[in-house]
């Protein structure tokens, strides 16, 4: 059901299919971490030219380190500081083609060129982001954005 193979190669119809096979991995399951950890490894197998895929969730406005796919990651982030801190801070997705020229960057990875963070805001709260890197530069797009920002609409009720 999940094998990348199942995928059309149109980067839209791709990441319906991925919204839908989400909400199948999420329907009539309420534990956060079962839900958080099968979402990342669901982005991470669809995903191409990523090296990290995973969340950080809210603690007293401190990002904390939750279920993901790859590297051992930063454990704390603060809110405002680096990609995923000021993604927190701002309520606005993140989509950074160069993370070296990011002001405050924490390289958690020597190896992500690029970066994309989608907030989780629920009932105007932070609860989290949605963090994924690229070895790549420039690897993510608009289209990444809007369909990224629907999956985490999707994950939202569930965590």
């Amino acid at each position: 059901m999940f094998n990348v193979e199942n995928y059309s190669g149109s980067k839209e119809k791709d990441y319906e299919l991925l919204i839908k096979q989400l909400k199948a991995l999420l329907e009539g399951e309420t534990n956060q971490v079962a839900n958080l950890a099968n979402a990342s490894a669901l982005l991470n197998q669809f995903l191409t030219e990523t090296n990290w895929v995973g969340f950080y969730l809210n603690d007293q406005n401190e990002l904390v380190l939750g279920p993901f796919q790859g590297l051992p990651a930063c454990v704390r982030i603060p809110f405002g500081r680096g990609v995923c801190g000021t993604a927190a801070q701002t309520q606005k997705t993140q989509l950074v083609a160069d993370v070296h020229q990011f002001p405050g960057h924490i390289a958690c990875d020597a190896a992500s060129r690029s970066e994309i963070v989608v907030p989780m805001v629920k009932e105007g709260n932070v609860i989290g982001v949605l963090d994924i890197d690229s070895p790549i530069t420039d690897r993510f797009d608009e289209i990444d954005k809007k369909y990224l920002e629907l999956f985490v609409e999707e994950l939202l009720p569930f965590i």
